[in-house]
């Protein structure tokens, strides 16, 4: 188990062993600083370190503590609007491209598991479940528009009884069967990266909050101890708890509260008849359910969302009821763990990479709007192209729109609310 400081949840309590790394505690210089123990820091650390840069990596609180420690663990294809829709707004050539980095960065997982030995319970496999007949109209759509993409893997529209060979429940009227996306444990994963990190040479720092950014030709990091990194290049990997550190970064991404329960190991059985094939599932609803089965046959389910710093009331409860919903034949069961965090989202739900600062040499990657555990990956390896020199396929995801939130920053989440309120009524239509 992990330190205290992790919230508690499955994840930590059945973490790899990975030793608490020091708090910064003098002023050191580096070629790049990078701020952020999640997925996104740790693997911009990686590949910067293996082309030769020394790098520093500060983490407000412990590895992997924020969304890269507690999310679904789901591998997802393409980005959350659709290819299509951003074909709308970058053109074909760019949206090639940007599905062929996407579709890179499952690669990256493959190939980062493999080379570094990292235990996370990595399987692939996939269903996205329908409710609807109008949720399979998409699914088809879908499907062709994957395939004009290139898309190779296992892809196929179930319809009927068909999809109780995936999963066997009486809420799904079909599904897509995608071949090419998967399941991870998350906080497993992360760990696996920043072991593979601190082996390439980065120097990893915990319990060392940056508190002041001082811009320049170099950039020097002010943590909260009075220690400090000055680097010519700095990599900002916070997403949703970025905080004040950089306003004009904050205002394009909000904060979103989502959260998963973790039955006890279910009997062999009864996790088969659930999920026949071991495949990951999430539903088609605009605020969908998401689950799968650990590596020890938990059920593990996620669902609901919080535009609020506050935890929803009768959380475990409200988590129960939807998992029965889905399997009633799990209505004996609880949740041993329940636990949440917030993912970084963008008004047109599109990742947000950029540079910023007096000199523009603050590389920054937010925003994955439920896409992260991929799409971290090549943000961190295109931020190391960029910052050595090769910048076409980090500029490609400057292509895409960033909206500013609407209602400033107290007002903000409020508006967010009461605009998603149609697409919860939206879910609710036949």
């Amino acid at each position: 188990m992990l330190s205290a400081n992790h919230v508690e949840s499955y994840y930590a309590a059945s973490a790899n062993a990975f030793s608490v790394q020091p708090a910064l505690q003098e002023s050191v210089n580096a070629d790049v600083c990078v701020v952020g123990g999640g997925f996104t820091g740790l693997s911009a650390a990686l590949n910067l370190a293996e082309r030769g840069f020394s790098v520093v990596l500060l983490e407000a609180e412990r590895i992997g503590w924020g969304a890269s420690g507690r999310n679904g663990g789901h591998i997802g294809t393409e980005y959350n609007p659709g290819i299509d829709r951003i074909e709308q707004w970058v053109g074909r050539a760019n949206a090639q491209l940007l599905w062929d980095l996407s579709e890179e960065a499952k690669d990256i997982i493959r190939q980062r598991v493999t080379k570094h030995a990292i235990d996370c319970d990595l399987r692939w496999g996939y269903l996205h479940a329908a409710e609807k007949r109008r949720h399979l109209a998409d699914m088809d759509e879908t499907l062709e528009t994957w395939r004009r993409y290139g898309y190779r893997a296992e892809l196929k529209v179930v319809r009927g009884a068909e999809v109780r060979a995936y999963c066997n429940s009486p809420a799904y009227v079909g599904g897509l069967v995608d071949g090419g996306a998967g399941w991870l444990h998350p906080l497993n994963y992360c760990l696996g990266l920043a072991a593979a990190a601190r082996a390439a040479g980065v120097k990893l720092f915990e319990e060392t909050r940056v508190t002041r950014i001082e811009e320049g030709s170099k950039v020097t990091l002010h943590a909260d101890n009075g220690a400090a990194v000055t680097a010519p290049f700095v990599v900002m990997a916070c997403n949703a708890y970025l905080g004040d550190l950089i306003p004009k970064l904050r205002r394009r991404i909000m904060p979103v509260g989502t959260y998963i329960g973790a039955t006890r190991p279910l009997p062999k059985a009864l996790a088969e008849d659930c999920l026949p094939t071991n495949a990951t599932v999430a539903d088609h609803n605009f605020v969908l359910n998401y689950f799968q089965r650990s590596g020890d046959d938990r059920m593990l389910f996620g669902g609901g969302v919080s535009y609020t710093t506050l935890m929803p009331p009768n959380l475990p409860g409200v988590m129960r009821r939807k998992m029965v919903k889905v399997f009633p034949q799990l209505r004996d069961e609880t949740f041993e763990y329940v636990w949440g965090g917030y993912v970084g989202i963008t008004v047109e739900r599109t990742p947000h990479l950029g540079r910023t600062g007096q000199q523009k040499n603050i590389y920054f990657a937010q925003g994955y709007s439920g896409q992260g555990v991929a799409l971290t990956g090549i943000a961190g390896k295109v931020i190391a192209e960029a910052i050595a020199g090769q910048a076409e396929r980090f500029d490609a995801f400057g292509k895409l729109p960033h909206s500013l939130f609407p209602g400033g920053k107290w007002l903000r989440a409020p508006v967010l609310a009461l605009a998603m309120t149609w697409y919860r009524l939206r879910d609710l239509l036949p």
